[in-house]
């Protein structure tokens, strides 16, 4: 357990402010935290006051993002892929000081990893809220339907194209939930949800206020993460200050 002076230094590292409520989203390198974050603040990649993204690491430093909507007391943090630093998994928490936030987003993006199941245990050794989050479902699903043979330049029936796409999405939505549920089972940690969702539909779903067919678990991942902030803030959480 982390000293008190350890916790402050922590706090001024990252500018934590009382009266705010603070979201880290942790991962691996490529995961896709930076576009996640832009995507939380109803930002696309390419738009003024969005994190850097890239297919290498562009996080050295863990780096903090205000929400834009003066409405959201929120300050979202995206932390250093932890594949990309010289620390051992098990000393990734601490080192990044990851114990004074109010809630942390573990995401992934292919697999789950031994440094997210390790972030898990910190996690609810210390009681932080997590949420466990797949990234790029848009991006997958599609995978699953070329891998299936389907060439979709060379066919115009939308209705063959429709079901291929629910079929696979279906798929998708089932191998997710049961490897996390496995993983979790293996490292003898309770079974939790995991949201999956896409950068692209989660900014529409932010920004735009809308829906899409496409929508997987965005919308439930939103509401979650306020409903968190708002009990928390109101004394239900424990106090780390």
């Amino acid at each position: 357990i982390p000293s008190e002076e350890e916790i402050q230094l922590a706090k001024h590292r990252v500018q934590y402010q009382e009266g705010l409520f603070h979201f880290a989203a942790t991962g691996v390198s490529g995961a896709g935290k930076s576009s996640l974050i832009n995507a939380f603040r109803g930002l696309r990649n390419r738009d003024e006051g969005a994190a850097p993204t890239g297919v290498v690491e562009t996080t050295a430093n863990i780096a903090r993002f205000p929400d834009p909507n003066p409405k959201n007391p929120f300050v979202w943090y995206d932390v250093p892929g932890s594949g990309t630093l010289n620390i051992p998994d098990w000393q990734y928490f601490t080192a990044q000081g990851l114990y004074v936030f109010d809630c942390i987003i573990i995401l992934f993006d292919t697999r789950f990893t031994m440094t997210d199941l390790a972030m898990l245990v910190n996690c609810r050794r210390l009681n932080i809220p997590t949420y466990i989050v797949r990234s790029k479902s848009d991006s997958h699903i599609r995978n699953i339907i070329k891998e299936s043979g389907y060439d979709s330049d060379e066919d115009e029936d939308r209705s063959r194209r429709n079901a291929l796409y629910s079929s696979a999405r279906e798929q998708y939505i089932a191998e997710t939930r049961a490897t996390v549920k496995y993983n979790l089972q293996e490292a003898k940690l309770p079974d939790q949800r995991v949201y999956i969702v896409a950068n692209s539909t989660m900014v529409s779903t932010v920004r735009d206020q809308k829906l899409s067919e496409k929508t997987i678990d965005e919308l439930e991942l939103m509401r979650d993460l306020f409903r968190e902030a708002q009990s928390r803030r109101c004394g239900k959480g424990i106090d780390r200050s």
